[in-house]
């Protein structure tokens, strides 16, 4: 049976892509879609940036028509806020709206907004109806367990969260007290999702960075689909892998450096369509590491490629890195 989120048609089981700030932008989505992403979300928006008109927070609602389906996920700590900022989000032509209940940072969380809510259900649910009468989309939300151990309150939030009108739920398997340390639990997204009230699609989300462990625990755990996020910054192929491995119970082989060469300009590319030459260049240097993860005596390259100042430079050292590898794997 195919997955739906209001009329969005998801196949089978899909994979998302995780809202990451300072990662999920255009230009990451771009390399995640073409490497099998079945939904993607932007990074999340202050919904004060947003009602402030603040330039940054507007630049982040740029989507294109390749990415869909896509939602724009927002966060904030005010109802009345997200309400208006949910109205300004619609504008901008997304295929859903999704809500963040599960950033554990102190910017976000200590503001009141974020997994702060996980505190105050009663708030949650208020602030999710209004943003669910505020436009005409469906409306998504991401969380956690709950706030710490003592406060596993996820089961509730979902039964009350579907309630006032979310058409799927994204839960990561830490608590905020968590962060990101320790292993995700999957046990009790397992218990929402055999929930005979849940009506919803239920994903599952944390620790995902193998097609193995996504088969074994697409099998275990019984989720509708699973969201990927920080086994993809630098290794988008990791979407093509776990399809892979689901259909054939086989490993594809993993990227050549050819290929690997090949994404990572494509990102740059992209990256300074985006964001213009300066920025775009500057702000790709984070992900050179991670594109070129595993391959051997690379700090070398990885210093010049963070050093360079303009993508004919960058494209020049990525020809350099081509012919140094794969004269190596010819040898």
């Amino acid at each position: 049976m195919s997955v739906q989120i209001g009329n969005i048609d998801l196949g089978e089981f899909p994979l998302l892509l995780a809202p990451m700030e300072d990662v999920s932008d255009p230009p990451f989505r771009y390399v995640c879609k073409q490497n099998g992403a079945d939904m993607m979300y932007t990074e999340f928006i202050s919904s004060e940036g947003l009602i402030r008109d603040a330039a940054k927070s507007l630049k982040k609602l740029d989507i294109f028509e390749y990415e869909r389906p896509i939602g724009i996920q927002i966060f904030g700590s005010d109802i009345d806020h997200m309400r208006e900022a949910t109205e300004i989000a619609t504008q901008a032509g997304p295929d859903l709206m999704d809500i963040n209940y599960g950033c554990p940072v102190k910017q976000v969380a200590c503001r009141g907004a974020g997994a702060s809510l996980l505190q105050d259900i009663d708030k949650m649910v208020a602030m999710t109806s209004a943003v669910v009468k505020a436009t005409h989309l469906p409306v998504t939300v991401k969380t956690r367990l709950g706030w710490d151990d003592n406060t596993k309150n996820v089961y509730e939030v979902a039964e009350r969260l579907q309630d006032v009108g979310i058409k799927a739920l994204t839960i990561h398997g830490r608590t905020r007290a968590q962060m990101y340390k320790g292993e995700a639990d999957w046990k009790l997204i397992r218990d929402i999702r055999k929930n005979p009230r849940i009506k919803i699609p239920i994903f599952g989300n944390g620790d995902i960075d193998s097609p193995q462990k996504a088969a074994q625990w697409r099998m275990e755990y019984e989720v509708d689909g699973m969201m990927i996020g920080r086994a993809a910054i630098g290794y988008p192929w990791i979407f093509r892998e776990v399809k892979h491995y689901f259909k054939t119970g086989e490993f594809l082989a993993p990227p050549t450096i050819v290929e690997r060469v090949e994404v990572c300009r494509t990102h740059l590319q992209k990256s300074v369509e985006w964001k213009g030459p300066k920025t775009g260049i500057f702000e790709m240097r984070r992900h050179y590491s991670n594109y070129f993860k595993g391959v051997d005596h690379f700090k070398e390259f990885r210093m010049k490629l963070v050093s360079a100042q303009t993508i004919d430079d960058v494209n020049a050292l990525l020809d350099e890195v081509t012919y140094h590898y794969s004269n190596l794997e010819l040898a």
